[in-house]
This record gives structure tokens, sequence and C-alpha cells, in this order.
């Protein structure tokens, strides 16, 4: 074997996170059967201990940062941004999966394994620099993230669940996997630096209109995972049915990995094509977060309204990316840190009050929670107001920076749609709230239990960070603003 393809001790560090996740789930599959009748617990510190693991890997890796494996991952500022957000998530999904597994007897092992796998495959997209790795590692997240949707069998509404996501998202990974097939026939190459050369100096150049269908059906396999229109069918359906701390994953964890790739290949290899994508990128934006508030306005179900709500702020941060600037991929950096904490935290508040088969989900089942836990209702609060950008908190600055960076653009006419959006958005979350501070306490607040600790330590890690980033922005921003370097 050539000495080019055998790794090098610094390549191998470099992948180090990704390595520690997938051993520790295939360990947690080992054991499954070893531990099936006193380790409930156990799967739960075994995953959080990997992902703490994973964390200090991503740090040493970013310390070694560089090339790996001929140019295939690229670990830098933005990497490590991401396989820290991915990872973050990823802990206080397990955090939050401990008393729910408890709660709904369900098997503990296979349910940590599958996410530290799809941990695994978040992480392995945001370092990825080419192609087929990007395929690769999509397709190891979504595996994943498609059985734990429709994790608990027993329930009809968790395999609709399941079954939607994988038959829709196959559809998706089609076109992705077609439109790298297309780029690679008219470059010749798969890896995004030399596609972007290609695109620039070759000669003669690709045809522009062949260049545009590429990037249109790389767009559709990227559009589907981060649930924005046309793609965006998939979203309330599958969040109602799955599991809530999943659904707070899916919102969260694939989105964010997703948009790292998005941002990758459309403004570094399809950045001199920016012309031929970047309108369709402007009205998918748009009609994202139309269609997301004006549908949740109308939802009775929570999850289905936090589902539309994730449609309309994926179309905020698709804002951000039609900025086409380092200063939109940092903005649309931030934005998904913040998210992820607020809406990770909604998603707990969720699963604690909906109780043994998620009975209590309907927005008037909150009726009377700041009479009978004002704590839980508290917090809630904060991811609320939040949701909505009212400062102090992270959405706030999220939102501010992200229409900066479109006004910085001269994106006025979708700055000011966007801004008309959000004032739109706060009327469902506001109803939230006063049913849960104006109404009489109904059945479901006034039986519901305290939080558990794993509950109250996610809510708390969630709360403190939101409203640290809106007190704080540049904790994030700053780093954020260096990782989004490579756009240059």
């Amino acid at each position: 074997m050539p000495d080019s393809f055998v790794p090098s001790p610094q390549e191998i560090l470099r992948i180090l996170p990704e390595l520690v996740l997938v051993l520790a789930g295939t360990l947690i599959m080992v054991l499954t059967p070893l531990w099936r009748r006193q380790g409930d617990g156990r799967f739960g510190v075994l995953s959080l201990g990997a992902l703490a693991a994973a964390l200090v890997a991503t740090v040493a890796a970013h310390v070694h940062r560089g090339p790996a494996f001929q140019q295939m991952l690229e670990v830098d500022g933005f990497a490590t941004f991401f396989r820290l957000l991915v990872i973050g998530v990823g802990g206080l999904t397990a955090l939050l999966s401990l008393p729910y597994l408890r709660r709904e007897q369900a098997e503990p092992g296979e349910y940590h394994a599958l996410l530290l796998f799809s941990v695994a495959g978040q992480s392995l997209m945001a370092a990825a620099n080419e192609l087929i790795m990007i395929f690769i590692g999509l397709e190891i997240s979504s595996i994943a993230s498609y059985i734990l949707a429709g994790y608990l069998r027993e329930d009809r509404r968790a395999t609709e669940a399941a079954l939607k996501y994988f038959l829709l998202g196959s559809f998706a990974t089609a076109f992705l996997l077609y439109g790298v097939a297309w780029i690679y026939g008219m470059t010749g190459s798969t890896h995004l630096g030399e596609i972007q050369a290609a695109l620039t100096v070759a000669a003669p150049p690709p045809s522009e209109l062949l260049v545009a269908v590429a990037a249109a059906m790389m767009f559709a396999g990227l559009a589907f995972k981060v649930s924005v229109w046309p793609f965006q069918v998939w979203a309330p359906d599958v969040y109602q049915g799955a599991p809530s701390p999943v659904a707070g994953f899916l919102s969260a964890g694939p989105k964010a990995a997703a948009f790292a790739v998005f941002l990758r290949i459309f403004l570094t290899a399809f950045e001199p094509a920016a012309e031929r994508w970047a309108a369709f990128v402007w009205w998918s934006a748009l009609i994202s977060m139309t269609l997301g508030n004006f549908a949740a306005l109308v939802q009775s179900d929570i999850k289905r309204l936090l589902a539309y709500s994730s449609i309309a702020h994926a179309g905020y941060v698709l804002v951000a990316v039609t900025a086409h600037s380092e200063a939109g991929a940092a903005a649309a950096m931030f934005y998904l840190a913040a998210y992820a904490l607020m809406n990770v935290g909604a998603f707990a508040v969720v699963a604690h009050l909906a109780r043994k088969g998620e009975r209590y989900v309907e927005v008037e089942d909150f009726a009377g929670l700041a009479v009978t836990q004002p704590g839980a209702a508290a917090l809630f609060a904060i991811f609320l107001l939040s949701l909505i950008g009212v400062p102090p908190t992270a959405g706030f600055f999220g939102k501010f920076y992200v229409f900066k960076a479109a006004l910085d653009a001269d994106l006025v006419g979708l700055t000011v749609l966007g801004l008309l959006n959000s004032a739109v958005g706060a009327y469902y979350y506001l109803r939230i709230l006063v049913v849960m501070y104006m109404r009489e306490p109904g059945e479901a607040a006034a039986s519901a239990p305290a939080p558990t600790s794993a509950t109250r330590v996610a809510l708390w890690i969630c709360a403190f960070g939101t409203l640290l980033l809106g007190v704080w922005p540049s904790l994030i921003l700053g780093s954020a603003e260096r990782a989004a370097a490579f756009v240059r």
C-alpha cells in the first residue's frame, strides 16, 4: 500500500471525535444483552461519557488542525465549531432521554447507540471537504435518525413518523447523490476546492445551465435535511410522532450539520455560480419563513407548532446564507447555536409535561403551568421569548446578526419581509405564554410530577446558555467570525 494511503498519527487525531463516538456506540451494542436487566442507567452514563470524551477529542483535533485523508476532511475552525455544536446537542439529548426512556419503559441500549452513531455522522459532515465524504456522513446520521424517530415501536405515531421520514429522506438523498454525480461528470472531481477551481478557471468552462441543475439537485437533498421549502412537508408529522427528546434532537443536531454542509458547498464549490443559485435560495428563505409562521398560527398540538416554527427558523438561517458573505456565514453559525439551546430546551419542557405515552401535548395542556410548576414555566418562557427574538436572549442577537448580514448584502426586501415574519411568529409563542400564566391549571398541569434531576440539569443548561448568549453574544460570535473565514 502506498505511503499516501497510510494515515498518519495526526490524521487519526483529526478524526478522533468520530472514532470515539463510533467505538462507544459499538461497545453499547455489545453490552446491551449483558446489561439488559440492570443497565437502565449505565447506558446513559456511558453515552454521556462518550460525548464528553468526543468534546475533548474535538478540542485536541483543533489544536492539530489541518487536512486529513488526502484532503477529504478539513479540520479547521468551521469544522470544530459545528462538531462542538452537534456533540453538545447530542449530550443534552442523552441527558433528557434518561428519564424519558425509563418512563416509557423503552430499551435504552440501542437508543443510546443510535444517538452516538447519528452524532458521529453529523460530526463527520461538519469536517467533510469532499462530496462523497459528505454523503457518507449524511447517511450515517440519517439512518440512525430514521430509527430513532420510530423508536417507540408500539406507538403508531412513531412508526408513521419513521416511515415518512425514511421514504422522503431516501428520495432527497437520491437527488443529492445524483447532483454529486452530475458535478463530477462536469469537473472530474468531488473535492470542493477543485470543483471551485474548475468552475472558475476551466477552459472551456462547464455549461452554466448544467452547473445550475447540479446545484439545484444538491440543494434539494440538503433542503430536506434542514426542512426548508419546498422540501419541508415531512417535519410536522415526524416531530409530532417521534419521541420528544428525538424531536428536539432532529430540530437542532442534524439541521446544524446539514447547514454546515450547505455553507461548505455553496460558499466554496458553487461560489463562482452564486448568481445562479442565490435567487432560488432567496425565495426558499422567504417561503419557508412565511409558510412556517402562518401554519404554526393554527396548530393546537405543541409539537406540530414547534415543527412549523422550526421551518420558519430554517428560513431565517437561509437569509444569512443568501447574503453570500463571511458575515452571513458567521450569522448563520451563531443563529444555529442559539436555536439549538432554545429549541432543545423547549422540547425538554414538552417531554416533561407530556407524561407516559405523550398524552398531554396540546397547547391547552399547558394551562396554569405557572401556578403548579413556576420554575418549569419560567424556563419555558425564556425559551419562547428567545424564539420570538426578545432581548436579552440569544434569539434576539441571532435575528439581529442574520438581518444585519442581509442588509449589508443589499437584501433590503428580504430583510423587511423577514422582520414582518418575526412579528407574525410572535403571536403563537405568546399564545403559549398566555395559556401558562393567565389560565387556571388544567388536568395536565395539576397532575404533572416534578422534573427529574436529569431534566432539570438539561433545562438549566439550555436556559443559562440562552441568556448568556443574549448578554454576551461575542462569546460565540467571535469564534463564528473566525471560523467563517473560509468564505473569503
